[in-house]
Formats: structure tokens, sequence, C-alpha cells
């Protein structure tokens, strides 16, 4: 299989394929609703057995769930608590296969430590439990992907995490899992799912389901957002894969589907890796939730929270309170004390937990992660649950149910699917040395390069050999190359500046202010590979300053329901307090990445 760019004329085409199947034209084997990892997921499962696959989002590819998660390819350690082998099992054979085989370059192998506070039995329950998720993941057949776990003493931990409180623990069991940054994760399964003959539209929303006189689903009415018309498209098989928004999609159907999904919102913190002094993770058990401290290139990502969320489900903020209970927390476990001042970036995503019975909203700690797959009418197959590291699961269940009979004739075979970037990640490693002596280029900057696009890599050089600026890193962050921004608009399907600055570059949460010192640099890339006018340049600028100061807004105020307030107040455009722009950031304070 050969790399195939995605870019703006290929969602036209697929737009034009959508239309088609409507107006005479041979109907789609599956359509799927949904572009987040596990619609993504499923496109590609459907692709590779050989269906006509069409994939659809609302927005930009990864902008619900699936890019605001903790960044953790994982065995869910914590559902061995609640006996749920059977989960860990499937995670981490998952696991086992994105790190050795679907995705290496993308996920990276991270050790973490479970402080012990009690030497003997807290030794050997999480002991126990530890050598259990190692059992299960060396089960597998192959080579084993990650180290099996250790024992460490008080003073092994403090080597490994030296700002750990001394009353916090009298040593630690260290085990290893894996992390990936999401949305990469997302946008490179729909590349390769369209390089495999998908027709990908994102910004194509889907607002009502066609039906035959029989009442079967045989399509869908569509909603292009970037022009405003609606259009219909017909497939044998409608897959809704759509997260928080089950109930919600699920409904335009006229069913209710028989799944209950449960919105949970966690945030996460981004801090310097020079302010917290530690070279693995850390898994710390609080009274609402899980905390970790996760390495994440030049930052920790700390977090998270577990609480109701009964507000826009597109728009979850972090709020002052949510911000200060991980502050909290934090300064309690850690000799260091972090301030807002420290605080670089932070989102907040949502859970779809799916809800077996009837349960109080609050109590969303304690509902498990498992998918379920149903099909509430004949056509229509809908998916909840899940969990990021079981995506591929969950789209084979998807398509398997929706094929009904069919499944056993045209089996998965995503297991042996390697997504794009993977094959020849190895022989690009090895090639790093030559290119850091030809480019200046850092360990850090290359093995930045190796983690995002593996064998890709190769495609930037090809950029670069057209424009030598490109192997220049942005001015105001030069963690990333100016090749990338271009890379993502002719490649990686890029519509808008916030594409740029939230999914393909992390910079929303990377960067002090959300990176908007790098604005106007990715904005000038932008119009050179996108062909954008100066009127569009100005309209994509401040639609992204605009979301940086309704975030910020809403991060001053102290609950759920205020700060939603305040960031629809500043997206309506009404007065509000001042927020950092572009072009003038004088005023010391406004520097501080959550306003005092």
């Amino acid at each position: 299989m050969q790399s195939t760019a995605l870019t703006g004329r290929d969602r036209d085409e697929a737009v034009r394929v959508l239309r088609e199947s409507a107006l005479g034209g041979p109907p789609l084997d599956v359509l799927v609703v949904g572009g987040g990892v596990t619609g993504a997921g499923t496109a590609l499962d459907a692709a590779t057995r050989g269906l006509t696959t069409a994939l659809v989002e609302t927005a930009d590819w990864g902008s619900g769930t699936s890019q605001w998660s903790t960044k953790l390819v994982h065995g869910g350690l914590r559902y061995l608590q609640m006996l749920d082998v059977g989960l860990v099992h499937e995670a981490l054979t998952e696991r086992g296969l994105l790190l050795r085989t679907l995705a290496p370059h993308l996920v990276k192998p991270m050790p973490f430590l479970i402080p012990l506070r009690h030497r003997w039995w807290q030794r050997a329950y999480y002991g126990a439990g530890v050598t259990l998720y190692d059992l299960l993941a060396n089960a597998l057949p192959g080579r084993r992907a990650l180290p099996v776990h250790q024992h460490t003493s008080r003073r092994g931990l403090h080597r490994e995490f030296p700002q750990l409180r001394e009353d916090q623990a009298i040593g630690a069991v260290k085990y290893w899992d894996a992390t990936v940054d999401d949305a990469r994760l997302v946008s490179t399964i729909v590349r390769t799912a369209h390089s495999y003959g998908a027709s990908v539209a994102s910004r194509t929303e889907a607002v009502g389901f066609v039906r035959d006189e029989s009442g079967r689903v045989v399509g869908a009415r569509l909603l292009d957002r970037e022009t405003g018309s609606t259009f219909e498209a017909r497939a044998r098989q409608v897959i809704s894969c759509t997260g928080v928004w089950t109930e919600e999609v699920t409904r335009l159907a006229d069913t209710d589907g028989g799944l209950r999904v449960l919105a949970s919102k966690g945030i996460h913190l981004v801090v310097p890796r020079d302010r917290i002094e530690g070279s693995s993770g850390l898994f710390l058990q609080t009274e609402r939730s899980v905390l970790f401290f996760i390495p994440w290139s030049r930052y920790w990502i700390i977090g998270t929270t577990d609480t109701p969320w009964d507000q826009d489900l597109g728009h979850p903020v972090a709020t002052a309170t949510d911000i200060d209970y991980v502050l909290d927390r934090v300064n309690a476990a850690l000799t260091t004390q972090l301030g807002r001042e420290d605080v670089v970036g932070w989102y907040a995503g949502l859970r779809p937990l799916l809800q077996p019975g009837t349960r109080s909203p609050s109590d969303t700690a304690r509902v498990s992660r498992e998918h379920t797959v149903v099909s509430p009418v004949p056509g229509l197959t809908v998916i909840g649950g899940g969990k990021l590291t079981t995506y591929r699961v969950m789209a084979r269940d998807a398509v398997d149910l929706a094929l009904g009979p069919e499944a056993e004739a045209l089996p998965s075979i995503t297991d042996e699917i390697p997504l794009l970037g993977a094959v020849g990640e190895a022989a690009m490693r090895r090639r790093m040395p030559a290119l850091r002596a030809r480019f200046g280029w850092s360990a850090q900057l290359t093995d930045h390069l190796l983690h995002r696009y593996g064998s890709l890599v190769e495609e930037l050089l090809d950029l670069i050999a057209e424009d030598a600026s490109l192997a220049e890193p942005l001015r105001a962050t030069p963690a990333y190359l100016r090749a990338e921004i271009a890379y993502a608009c002719i490649s990686e399907g890029v519509l808008h500046l916030e594409d740029i600055l939230m999914r393909r570059t992390r910079l929303y949460y990377e960067e002090p202010r959300k990176g908007l010192d790098a604005v106007p640099e990715i904005a000038e890339i932008a119009v050179q590979w996108l062909g954008w006018g100066e009127e569009r340049e100005a309209r994509e600028v401040a639609d992204y300053e605009r979301r940086v100061r309704a975030d910020e807004a809403a991060a001053r105020e102290r609950d759920d329901e205020s700060a939603v307030r305040a960031r629809d107040r500043v997206l309506r455009g009404e007065p509000g307090p001042d927020a950092p722009t572009v072009a003038g950031h004088e005023d010391d304070e406004q520097d501080e990445v959550v306003a005092r």
C-alpha cells in the first residue's frame, strides 16, 4: 500500500461519491457516521474487507473525545480491581498489536510507578495485580512488547521520581504501558482507511436517516458544513460511532437504540518537564479518580478528574475549580509546589460511559468502559462505550454485526494492517543521525518527527527538497518544523487553522497562550499551501483567537454552567474581560495560561 495524501480535493470527491450514491449511482456498502477513533477504525475495517465505504464527521477528525484523552494505550490496570479480567486481556492484546505491528511509530512504551504506603499487604496486593497484568500481556503470541514489572525500594523510587514526598510511599511497583498522541492516531487511521479506498469527508454532519417503505435505514441526510448544502447518501449499512452523541444520533432514527451513554468530564493540565523531576510516569489513587503524571515530550500531562457533564456535549470546558482540584492533589503528593503560573495549558474532554442500567449520574467512576453494539432498526448499527486502546476491536464488532452472516466470508484483517508510517519506521530511525548532521536538527527534534510520522518523514523531506525554508523550526515554537505545517495542509486533511493548532500539532495546550504566538507564521504557511486569500486568512486567525479567549474565559469560572455561559459570551462576540490577542499582549498578566 502506498501513502496517499488527504486534501481538500479528496473531501470534495468524497462528497461527490456520497451524493452520487443517492442519485442513481450504486449505494455504498457501509456509511460510517462519526470520525473519532472508533469511526476511523470502523472505516478502515470495512474498507480492508473490500467494502465500498464512506466516513463522515461533523467537525475535524478526532475533534471530540478522541483528542482529549489521557494519551494512554493501556490494558486498564485498575479494571483488575473490578475483576474485569476479560476486558484487561482484550486491551493488552490491542496494546501489543499497536506496539509491535500496527503503529510502533505512534505508540511509545512508558514506565509507570505505583507508590506503596504499606510495606507488606500493599506490595503483595499490587504486586499480584501487576503480575496478572504481565501474565495476560505475555500470554500473547510473538515477542514480548514491554518489560515485566519490578519492585523498587524507597531509595529506588526516589531515584526515578525525586520530588514525590517521602510520606507518600515506602517503595513502588514499576510497570509498563504506552502513550500516544490520540488525535494523531485518529488522523493516521483516517488516512490509512483513505489509502485503502474509503471516501472520507470531515465537516459533514448526519442530520437524519433515510428509510425505505419497510422502515429499514438505507442511508443518511447529510449537511455539508463548509457550504451549508444538504443532500442524501445511500448505503446498505449505516454504522453510528458517535461516542457521547450516541443517544442523540440514534434518536434521528426514531429509536433510543437501547443504549444509555453517560458523559463524564475529565480535565488534564500540561506542565513543563523541568517543573517536576522524574523519569517515569506516576499512578496515584485519589478519593474521586486516578491521578496520572505522564511524561509527554517536553511536558508532563497531569490528570484526570471524573465528574458528570450535562452541558453542551460539543464544548466541554475546564473550570477554575477543576484546575485547582488537580493542582491541590499534585501539591499534596510532591515536595515542589505548582501554581497557576506553572500551567502551560489544559484541556477538558468527555468520556462516553455506557450505563448498564439505571445509575446515579454522579456514579461515573464505577461504570465500565466495555463497549456494546446494537442494531435498533434494520440497516442501522450503533456502537457505544469502549476506550481508545480497543478501538480496533470495537470497529471489528460493529462491522461484524452490520454484515451479519456475510461477516464469515469477509472477516476483519485489521490486526495485520499497519497504519501509515509504520512500515519502514525502523529504517528511518537509522537514517536520523545523518539527517541531524545535514539539517542541524537536535536529537529531541528527530525523536519528535519519528514519533509523529515514522517512515512518512520521507514525505517531509520531499517538501524540504522543494522549499529549503521548511527545514527550519517555527520561530515561536521550535519543537515543530515549518515542514510539518505545510505537510498538514497538503496531506492530512486540514480545512481550518484550528485543525493545525489543536490536532495536527498540539500547540493549543503545549504552548503558553494556546499557541497564539505561533499563529502568524502558521497562517502564513497555510496561505501558501492551502491557497487562502487575505480575507480567509484574517477570518481563520480571528476564529482561533476567539476560541482561545472563550476557553480562557471559561477557566476563570468556578462551575460548569457559569463556564459555559462565559465561553458562549465570547464566541458570540459579547463584551467581557480582556484576553490575549495575536497582535497585542504587552500586559504580563495576560501571559499567564489561567487568569488569577
